[in-house]
């Protein structure tokens, strides 16, 4: 690099360097363009040899940046796992000071409730009392005994099938039931709220639902088979209700328990004599609670058992080890010890069927198709709730085929979005009838709820099907394709037995009829106007290629006898108005033949004989307006090709179609039959 490059590099490298004072003393110093024009290739040189070190410099150093790459790698792996021992060690401290703040809250809390029992029993009564007091309706609440406000907070409700809000609610939680109340918009008094609802804690269960925004700080209340979903004002709130709730729950489970505990020790019963010969009891032996041995290891254990399979979700083991003690008690006698485990083991059925109901409820992902509800399923059969089961099997897969209906891309092309619609609707159907015969195939009185399931689904697919097929205003022929589609999809499922073609029919009918008749006045006012503009000159295609095409054209509708109109060279002895009406009419009469169901029989062919006599009105009128001889010797012509060539390929197709003749078609072709005339006559129909 020359002296004076150096001097620029030094110059354009110091850390002092001002781009603006530069290019103001250097357009200052020049001469004019040419000096200006000698630095900037110097600057630009330059960089040209900076770039061309940097690249020598990147490729003499390209190792060490990939030993660093890869470095920096282990390094960051390394890190990550540290991070997770931190991340563990730091939830097993948590886990650690929560049980000791739990065992000392524990114990504090019933030094307290020693201390001070009766005043805060009576306390929460007061509370209670005076906040019933603000809810119309809510007087009776207060007639149970011992009964006292846990928690209490304003809700705000929301639909559960469209998430959009109901109302405003404020909730009553108490040691034994849940009170739902809303609020009154016209206030008398004191009273604010209104009753809504009353639910035991055993009655329902509480499901936390995962935020969407806008929709969090939600949770759901299962009340078989019904729901509510109610909104929190925070996720502190919300927290606190979920946390207090399950709590409440729990402690009333353990209350009933230990009362139920207390009672059995009770009093000897003396045994008392009835005196009523007609009193027939079944009375036990003396020794038949000791005939009953419960001192067997696993039943001791089987509550325990069947919380741990619970837990585990175990479900099969938690109802094996119900169905072995259903065996070992079928011949029992019924002693108080046996009535004291079916409560325990009950409680535990009821715990395990809830979780069950959840496994199978529409929040829960759908992507495994029916067979990942299969062991939902079959468990609460052998807990002898198939009807619920049933139930809730075609609840979800409802839910499952309306959410793949809803995801599928809506695509420009018509018939290819319905082929989408048919292959995941039809499957669908076809997987669920199939999984519901497998899991049900001991439960024959359970398939009339899956018949019905299936009409409801079919209705859903006959919404998104007309939507896009008839609502957008397609064409007859795409139409047309649309309802072959669905039709041999329908016809997929008879290899199981069921039938729904009846079905799609009906649900089509409406909207095939509305297509019909709107193809059939759209075909009328072409034919008309093309009437109105009606020369009656022959055809002259120009090219043997035309004619070529318009031969096959005809020759494709049925009209096998066309060449006997064809001229010489390129002309054709037959009008355009009637050429294209001839076309027109027979590709509505086969799109019509496609859409055909018995239910259209009459629709469609009163629109036949309507758009058919549309041209030989037009024909017979020409006849008689007409004067010139040759004129009307070539309108004789059209007329005979309509009546001799058209008309009968119409009745063959429907016939053919359809199944039986159309009389109204051959009554119409009968009374149009046209007269061979001389060129000075003027009669044309009879």
């Amino acid at each position: 690099m020359s002296e004076t490059g150096n001097r620029l590099r030094k110059l354009l490298e110091s850390p002092n360097f001002d781009p603006q004072n530069y290019v103001k003393q250097l357009s200052q110093q020049s001469d004019g363009d040419r000096d200006l024009q000698e630095h900037r290739q110097k600057i630009q040189n330059l960089a040209d040899e900076t770039a061309q070190n940097l690249k020598k410099n990147v490729y003499k150093n390209y190792r060490q940046f990939i030993e660093t790459a890869k470095e920096i790698s282990y390094l960051e792996s390394e890190m990550y796992q540290l991070s997770h021992i931190l991340t563990e060690q730091k939830s097993i401290m948590e886990s650690i000071t929560q049980a000791l703040l739990s065992t000392d809250k524990d114990e504090t809390s019933k030094e307290m409730q020693a201390a001070f029992p009766k005043e805060t029993e009576e306390v929460k009564q007061r509370t209670l009392t005076s906040l019933l007091e603000k809810v119309e309706g809510g007087k009776n609440i207060m007639d149970t005994p011992g009964r006292h406000l846990v928690y209490n907070g304003d809700l705000v409700e929301f639909d559960v099938d469209n998430m959009s809000q109901i109302q405003k609610v404020h909730a009553f939680l108490m040691n034994d039931c849940l009170l739902i109340s809303t609020w009154l918009p016209n206030r008398r008094g004191a009273v604010k709220y209104k009753y809504n609802a009353l639910y035991d804690l055993e009655s329902f269960a509480v499901v936390n639902v995962k935020d969407n925004p806008p929709m969090k700080d939600m949770f759901k209340i299962l009340m078989f088979p019904d729901s509510r979903i109610f909104q929190a004002e925070n996720s502190k709130i919300k927290k606190e209700w979920l946390e207090i709730l399950d709590e409440t729950k729990k402690n009333k489970v353990s209350k009933d328990k230990h009362k139920k505990e207390e009672e059995v020790p009770a009093s000897p019963v003396r045994a008392e004599v009835s005196t009523n010969p007609f009193d027939v009891e079944d009375e036990q032996p003396a020794d038949a609670e000791e005939s009953v041995d419960l001192s067997l290891e696993w039943i001791q254990e089987l509550p325990e058992d069947l919380d741990v399979c619970i837990a585990q979700r175990d479900f099969e083991g938690a109802v094996d080890l119900l169905d072995k003690l259903n065996e070992y008690l079928k011949d029992q006698p019924v002693t108080p010890r046996v009535k004291e485990l079916r409560v325990k083991v009950d409680e535990r059925v009821r715990q395990l069927t809830e979780v069950l109901v959840f496994e199978l409820s529409p929040d829960r992902s759908l992507r495994g198709g029916p067979k990942a509800t299969r062991r939902a399923v079959s468990q609460l059969i052998r807990l002898g709730q198939s009807t619920k089961a049933c139930e809730l099997f075609l609840k979800n897969r409802a839910a499952a085929v309306q959410t793949a209906i809803r995801q599928l891309r809506i695509e420009g092309a018509t018939l290819l979005y319905i082929h989408k619609l048919c292959n995941i609707f039809f499957t669908s159907l076809l997987e669920t009838a199939k999984e519901f015969e497998m899991d049900f195939a001991g439960n024959t009185g359970c398939y009339s709820a899956f018949v019905v399931w299936s009409r409801t689904a079919m209705r859903m697919f006959v919404d998104a099907f007309s939507k896009q097929v008839f609502d957008s205003k397609e064409s007859l022929s795409t139409a047309a394709e649309c309802v072959k589609v669905a039709k041999e999809h329908c016809q997929q499922l008879t290899e199981i037995g069921l039938d729904l073609t009846f079905t799609l029919q009906s649900l089509l009918v409406k909207d095939i009829k509305a297509a019909l008749l709107s193809y059939k006045d759209i075909i009328m006012e072409a034919t008309k106007h093309r009437n109105s503009e009606e020369m009656w000159r022959r055809m002259n295609l120009m090219t043997p290629e035309a004619l070529a095409k318009l031969k096959d054209e005809m020759r494709t509708c049925g009209m096998g006898s066309f060449e006997q109109y064809m001229g010489e060279d390129c002309w054709v002895n037959l009008s355009y108005t009637i050429v294209a009406f001839t076309k027109q009419m027979m590709s509505f009469l086969e799109e019509g033949l496609k859409l055909y169901f018995p239910e259209l029989h009459m629709v469609f062919l009163e629109s036949l004989r309507e758009i058919i006599l549309v041209a030989v009105q037009h024909v017979d009128y020409s006849l008689r307006c007409e004067q010139e001889a040759e004129k009307k010797a070539f309108i004789v012509q059209n007329a005979t090709f309509l009546h001799d060539t058209v008309l009968p390929v119409v009745e063959r197709r429907f016939e053919e179609g359809v199944g039986k003749p159309a009389k109204q078609l051959q009554d119409l072709r009968k009374s149009t039959r046209p007269v061979r005339i001389n060129p000075e006559s003027t009669t044309s129909l009879v």
